[in-house]
């Protein structure tokens, strides 16, 4: 059995189809995987490091803006949009793949665009709330879109093709449950914990206004514990409140460049701030994490504002636009919420109730059917 990912642009386009690919292993011994991924995009280095081939096509995007460099850059797109369909025609002659899947991001287009015409079974998924370009222009040729939540359903034209079967989320975010994550973080007092990142390269706007966060709650006495991710911000951060005389560390508030054991520190979590990335909602609510969810405005579509109103919408998370945090709106928010139980039990059931905990099945056994068919 031959099956073909296509995704990037984000890891919340890769990460799923990877989940998916481990599923397939599992269950066929011996199945081939290829990934297809555009030219110098991400999924270049987050595919190899899974243990999986990828191989490119070249794909950009189209601009919106009618200024004279975006319409050259669309002249671009249009050229490459030839090539990489015969790049696209070639990898699908040589791999004789049994099944296509799209899980978001330019290269989908063209790989699984040709994959329908030829009569391969092919589908699409979906993390984000409201379908991109790609995925909804592949809706009207592909088998079947999968997506991650019941009101993404009614955005695309052929209704009857659409399977809600939520979005797969890597194993290792179960694998702890809050009180087995706390002690191999070595955390032994009863201060609740803090979770905040932006991103795995972070956000300079939201690194800022993490400083002057830290800031209050030290010199509060540091009333819960907190580990905070900022990415490529760290040198800046760190210099930042060494100059403002706060050592952290033994007061339980911690910076971090990257936070490599998020699985852990997330499953330790009693509260979580972040963007909402397609990958980020999905994981909190598979494992019911009560959040503060500031969408990055700097989106396409301002679809990250979508995914959070999905969930704020049901009382699962709180959500601040950036242009709103202001002061110490963040600051006050999130200290709410950690004194308040009650409340965060109420996100909690919530989040359970958005949460398809068996994605992973429902979107295999979908694709099992249509080879099948």
């Amino acid at each position: 059995m031959n099956i073909l990912f296509t995704c990037g642009g984000t890891a919340g386009h890769v990460n799923p189809a990877v989940a998916l690919a481990r599923i397939f292993q599992e269950r066929h011994p011996g199945c081939r995987i290829l990934f297809v991924g555009a030219d110098g995009g991400m999924e270049n280095r987050l595919v190899p490091k899974e243990g999986y081939q990828i191989r490119t096509v070249t794909i950009t995007n189209f601009h919106r803006s009618m200024a004279p460099a975006d319409i050259a850059h669309n002249l671009g797109t249009l050229v490459n949009m030839g090539k990489s369909r015969h790049q696209a025609k070639q990898i699908l002659k040589e791999f004789q793949p049994d099944l296509v899947v799209g899980t978001g991001g330019y290269a989908s287009y063209p790989v699984v665009n040709e994959a329908a015409h030829r009569g391969i079974p092919t589908a699409v998924h979906e993390s984000n709330a409201v379908p991109g370009l790609t995925t909804k222009a592949l809706s009207k040729v592909v088998d079947r879109v999968m997506v991650g939540f019941e009101e993404s359903r009614n955005h695309y034209d052929n209704p009857e093709k659409v399977v809600v079967t939520g979005t797969p989320v890597r194993g290792d975010f179960f694998r702890y449950t809050r009180e087995q994550a706390r002690e191999k973080l070595g955390i032994t007092d009863d201060r609740p914990l803090l979770l905040s990142y932006w991103g795995s390269l972070g956000a300079e706007v939201m690194n800022q206004k993490s400083v002057e966060f830290i800031c209050r709650e030290c010199y509060e006495g540091a009333p819960y514990r907190h580990i905070h991710g900022a990415g490529r911000d760290y040198p800046w951060m760190r210099e930042e409140l060494l100059r403002r005389g706060l050592q952290l560390g033994d007061n339980g508030v911690e910076v971090r460049e990257y936070i490599y054991d998020m699985p852990l520190v997330m499953a330790a979590a009693d509260l979580v701030l972040c963007r909402a990335g397609a990958s980020t909602v999905s994981e909190i609510t598979a494992i019911a994490k009560p959040a503060v969810l500031i969408p990055s405005p700097n989106v396409t579509a301002n679809h990250q504002e979508k995914n959070a109103r999905v969930l704020s919408d049901q009382g699962a998370a709180v959500l601040i636009r950036e242009a709103d945090c202001v002061g110490d709106t963040l600051y006050d928010e999130a200290h709410l919420l950690l004194r308040e139980k009650d409340r965060r039990d109420a996100m909690i059931r919530a989040l359970k109730n958005l949460s398809t905990p068996d994605a992973g099945e429902k979107i295999y056994q979908t694709l099992r059917s249509i080879m099948k068919e």
